[in-house]
């Protein structure tokens, strides 16, 4: 084995690691696999013999691949206008989905969509120190800032990301609970679970952006909203209970890329109201965080 080889071996070691920072920095399987691609271009041009922490000297390479590649994206203004365009789309045809899948499933839909609502620096700051432990001088090196900064920058992503519950423990409890059952109910298609949740005079309300063309904006009566989970049922399996605006509601995210949200009004433990949001600049005004487990 000649030294390219060896080196090659040592990298593919830590291909598996750099791909989940990667993924959790950027929210696409494909721009991780390309940042992943970009540490290894790079580390081929250098001597390797005078790195003394090879996985550590990868995933700076690859976070600063990363804070670049999401400097670019808010350069261009795509934020989440990138993101609903791509899930739109669908997922990323260069990636495999059942891998794309399950990278979803390890970080968490609901987790990733909030990821997308940070500054790149914040979102960098949380990765690393929250997900990874990386050290704030480590942080501080890729993020070009001293180590008391880059630590604001993670609290200030920690707190977006947890966001403020409108309601006490108990009742954010019982919320979510109704809620997941809603989704439980709607990803099984099963209308009767349905109508058990909802208040017998619910409303469902709706932006055009959310709705097959000449389905009507507004819907009343549980029975004639329950008969819409055929169609909702087909995106459920994309959807995940979040915080909306300090309220539990539902963010609709294929690829982990929000292209819905639901706000959810619960009376009673019984969604008496929801409005479907799909209209970007709408979107754009909401302010999403996970749920704690």
């Amino acid at each position: 084995m000649d030294e390219h080889e060896a080196l090659a071996h040592r990298f593919e070691e830590h291909r598996g690691h750099l791909r989940a920072v990667a993924y959790r920095m950027l929210g696409s399987l494909s721009d991780a696999e390309d940042a992943v691609q970009e540490a290894w271009l790079r580390l081929a041009r250098i001597d390797a013999t005078t790195v003394e922490n090879l996985a550590g000297w990868l995933t700076t390479v690859v976070s600063r691949v990363c804070l670049d590649m999401l400097r670019a994206r808010a350069s261009r203004q795509e934020g989440l206008d990138l993101h609903l365009r791509d899930a739109n789309e669908g997922s990323d045809r260069r990636t495999d989905p059942e891998q794309e899948a399950l990278l979803i499933e390890s970080v968490g839909r609901a987790l990733l969509v909030v990821l997308n609502t940070l500054s790149p620096a914040e979102r960098i700051a949380f990765v690393l120190h929250d997900m990874f432990a990386a050290p704030f001088d480590e942080i501080a090196a890729i993020t070009e800032r001293s180590p008391a900064a880059a630590k604001k920058l993670a609290s200030r992503a920690r707190s977006k990301v947890r966001g403020t519950p409108a309601a006490g423990g108990e009742d954010l409890a019982r919320h979510r609970q109704v809620v997941e059952a809603f989704l439980a109910a709607s990803r099984a298609g099963d209308v009767a679970a349905v109508i058990a949740v909802l208040s017998p005079d619910v409303v469902r309300r709706a932006d055009r952006a959310a709705l097959p063309s000449g389905r009507p904006t507004e819907v009343r009566g549980a029975r004639t909203v329950a008969d819409e989970i055929v169609v909702f049922g087909r995106n459920a399996r994309f959807a995940a209970a979040v915080l909306i605006d300090g309220t539990v509601g539902i963010v609709v995210a294929p690829g982990g890329r929000v292209s819905m949200a639901i706000t959810v009004t619960i009376e009673d433990d019984r969604i008496s109201e929801y409005e479907l949001i799909a209209e970007p600049g709408r979107l754009r005004q909401l302010d999403l965080a996970v749920l704690d487990r």
